[in-house]
């Protein structure tokens, strides 16, 4: 008779033959379910109502349009408050918009906005204005009376940033 191999009659747990295809077949059924609700899960969280998709269109629509600068030319030289140690201020002031409405509107009205800056500028001591601080400050009291003076005079549209490219006190 035909000797039996040892390894034959012993039960190692090892499956013969099919068990390899059904380990395959749970493994990609397994793979296919996470995918799937992972793919479900952040669709769910990532898509929100229709209202809430339609106002981020909207803002994205405001922000995609490009930044129109302005310098006003020449620049502007004012005499600081009494009590200030620098007597003179010179600062180069560009503006910027989103909209060519502000801009045909602060180029029309030079004069205008030159006085009322020259008036703000003015005011100010120079100790507010050797930090850092106080120059911010300044910009948005700029865009702050330029604004104003845009809807004073019916302008359309508004100022975004005021920069000074040169800013020098003596």
């Amino acid at each position: 008779m035909a000797k039996k191999k040892p390894d034959e009659d012993l039960d190692l747990g090892i499956e013969q033959g099919g068990g390899s295809k059904k380990k395959l077949i749970l493994f990609i059924a397994l793979g296919v379910l996470l995918l799937g609700g992972g793919g479900g899960a952040a669709w769910f969280l990532l898509s929100g109502s229709g209202e809430e998709t339609v106002e981020a269109k909207s803002a994205e629509g405001q922000q995609a349009l490009p930044a129109i600068y302005h310098s006003m030319t020449p620049v502007f030289v004012a005499n600081l408050s009494e009590g200030s140690q620098a007597k003179l201020l010179q600062v180069s002031v560009e503006v910027m918009s989103r909209g060519q409405a502000a801009i045909d509107f602060v180029q029309q009205n030079d004069p205008l906005i030159r006085h009322n800056l020259l008036d703000l500028f003015g005011s100010h001591k120079d100790v507010e204005l050797n930090s850092r601080a106080g120059k911010e400050k300044l910009q948005a009291e700029v865009v702050e009376r330029m604004n104003q003076l845009i809807t004073e005079q019916g302008g359309s549209g508004e100022l975004e940033a005021v920069y000074f490219t040169q800013f020098v006190m003596q």
